[in-house]
């Protein structure tokens, strides 16, 4: 098997895409790649960014009849992109305080499970990364995750 004169640790960061992919918080080389690789780097694949949303399973799924609805997480999904997005939910909590606040907020006001907090928080993620590849501009903490004007009057 011929061998590629580029590891993926050396050709990952020269992709036009690897400086936004690496300005967000718990995406390095190795899992910034694996987020590129599935993602890929078309940008009319997906239509909007609920589109990648769904396509990677961090979005719910609303199911209403009649008088009853119910909301779950999706089954089908492109199963490594959404592992991905759990190890950069995860990683983003130690080095996002934004993320934090999110998934804090989303365990405590909102009730939500670990799993669903951290799912929620990786929806997020991903809507903000198909933007900021979109625009070609580098991850913003303040601009991500805004203060609440609750929060900021205390």
């Amino acid at each position: 098997m011929p061998s590629h004169p580029l590891s993926g640790q050396e050709a990952f960061p020269q992709h036009p895409d690897a400086e936004v992919i690496l300005s967000f918080p718990g995406l390095g080389v190795q899992l910034g790649a694996r987020v590129l690789a599935e993602i890929g780097d078309d940008r009319t694949r997906f239509a909007d960014a609920r589109g990648l949303k769904a396509y990677a399973g961090a979005s719910p799924v609303t199911r209403a009849s009649g008088k009853k609805s119910s909301i779950t997480r999706r089954w089908v999904k492109n199963d490594w992109l959404n592992h991905a997005g759990y190890l950069w939910a995860f990683a983003a909590l130690t080095n996002s305080p934004g993320a934090m606040a999110h998934y804090r907020h989303r365990r405590d006001d909102a009730g939500d499970r670990h799993a669903a907090g951290q799912r929620n928080l990786f929806n997020r993620m991903l809507g903000q990364l198909y933007h900021y590849l979109k625009s070609r501009r580098l991850f913003d903490e303040q601009t991500a995750f805004p203060v609440p004007v609750v929060a900021a009057a205390a």
